[in-house]
């Protein structure tokens, strides 16, 4: 292999990894802040606030005698307490008993009340979530919502000729069958389901306050808006933008005509002819089996090329004000702890593949495919992971927050706190859990499809 083939790979490695080095470093400094500033509200003493692990890079020390730190593992980071005796709060008893003065014993983690300890602990994952719903409410206020009705903000670039429709036209119908209101359940699927599968249909709309007619693309063509890291059209490197116009030699015309044919495959190698940027391209490639999670619960195998559609055209929008992008942000958030535990509790049952766990070379893949499909699609992501990360901690293993959450209950329903021994013991069948998910996931990473 010569050196010119080897620069665009190495260049795709580099930002594979700088990307999850940033989308973690973001997530990470963000939950152990929470850790950091409820600790300090609540009269808990930090010591180190680091992140990443190992050699320390860069330190200074605060004003309240807190070591801030960047270390030279840049994959997670820590804040240790007064009397922790490592980044997980286990108890450095020594130094507890060292400690004779009660407003110094108040300072740190073990001697502080069950209340201040508890909101400590809590505050890391609720500050995951608090950034996932801020980074979607911030995405959709940007964005904004479509108009109501539909609008033509710009047209896409497609194969068709002879379109006449122009931006600013508001749709009332296409090819006769009318545009859903955004109240209507399931209307915008019947409305796909209604449309002819034809390249080129006629538009009604209304024009400068005017109903007129108006030639258009099919509004829902085989066009590829979104590319699914780690999916057979990622990896033979199709691009968003492309348009597939046949399936097997046959012509094609709208996206739910693409979806029939990937699904009626049974993962059958597919040659799809593909128009890009006024050329003719081929591609060959294997639809793949994904297990996705139904509106009515659960999960259904089907076999997907890891693509999504969309509009011909870029629909006009309208301003989203700031308290329906902050429910917004909270529905979305909702949406993937709910899918996420789904996906959790199908897996333990055998429902679904165990293969839809990823590890860190899974993460890191999907954080370079979403920052080279650009900034909105990379922070997008971010608020999904943060919010993954969240409830990951959250789960009640020891060395986990929620595994000190647990601790705490039992302390507040007992009377006291588990004794150091039982402590220790837990803490270290609680590592020995996470340290046994971390390989099952990164095996999956390496020998799943």
């Amino acid at each position: 292999m010569d050196m010119a083939s080897l620069i665009p790979q190495f260049g795709g490695v580099f930002i594979t990894l700088l990307a999850f080095v940033v989308a973690l470093s973001v997530i990470v400094a963000i939950h152990e802040y929470g850790h950091y500033i409820v600790g300090r509200w609540s009269g808990i003493k930090a010591e180190v606030f680091s992140l990443g692990f190992g050699p320390v890079l860069f330190s200074r020390m605060d004003g309240r005698g807190t070591r801030w730190q960047v270390a030279a593992l840049p994959f997670g980071g820590y804040v240790k307490f007064l009397g922790d005796a490592d980044a997980a709060s286990g108890k450095d008893t020594e130094a507890m008993q060292e400690i004779d003065d009660p407003a110094r014993l108040r300072q740190t983690m073990h001697g502080a009340p069950l209340w201040a300890r508890t909101a400590t602990v809590a505050a890391g994952p609720v500050f995951n979530f608090v950034l996932s719903i801020l980074i979607f409410a911030g995405v959709m206020m940007v964005q904004g919502k479509p108009t109501e009705p539909i609008s033509i903000g710009a047209l896409k670039p497609l194969p068709v000729e002879g379109v006449t429709l122009q931006p600013g036209d508001r749709l009332l119908a296409v090819a006769g069958v009318p545009l859903p209101g955004a109240e209507e359940e399931d209307g915008f699927k019947r409305f796909s389901a209604a449309l002819p599968d034809t390249s080129r249909m006629e538009y009604r709309v209304l024009r400068d306050e005017s109903e007129t007619t108006a030639t258009g693309p099919h509004p829902l063509p085989p066009l590829v808006s979104q590319l699914a890291p780690q999916s057979a059209a990622y990896d033979i490197d199709m691009q968003v933008g492309d348009v597939i116009t046949a399936v097997d030699g046959e012509p094609i015309a709208s996206f739910e005509q693409l979806k029939n044919r990937v699904e009626a495959s049974e993962g059958r190698v597919l040659r799809l002819d593909v128009w890009r940027d006024g050329r003719m391209l081929e591609f060959a490639l294997a639809p793949r089996a994904r297990d996705e999670m139904q509106d009515a619960g659960g999960f259904e195998s089907k076999w997907r090329i890891g693509i999504a559609g969309g509009w011909a055209f870029e629909p006009g929008t309208e301003r989203l004000g700031p308290g329906a992008a902050l429910w917004g942000g909270v529905t979305q958030t909702g949406v993937i702890i709910e899918s996420s535990l789904s996906g959790l509790y199908h897996m333990v049952t055998g429902a679904i593949s165990s293969c839809n766990m990823s590890g860190p070379i899974g993460i890191a893949q999907v954080s370079g495919a979403m920052a080279s499909q650009g900034a909105e699609s990379f922070i997008w992501f971010i608020a999904v992971l943060s919010a993954a990360v969240g409830l990951l901690n959250l789960f009640p293993i020891p060395v986990l927050d929620g595994g000190h959450l647990v601790f705490y209950a039992y302390e507040a329903v007992t009377g006291k706190p588990p004794s150091d021994r039982a402590l220790r013991i837990l803490m270290t069948a609680g590592l020995t859990v996470v340290l046994g998910l971390m390989v099952f996931a990164l095996t999956n990473d390496l020998f799943c499809p």
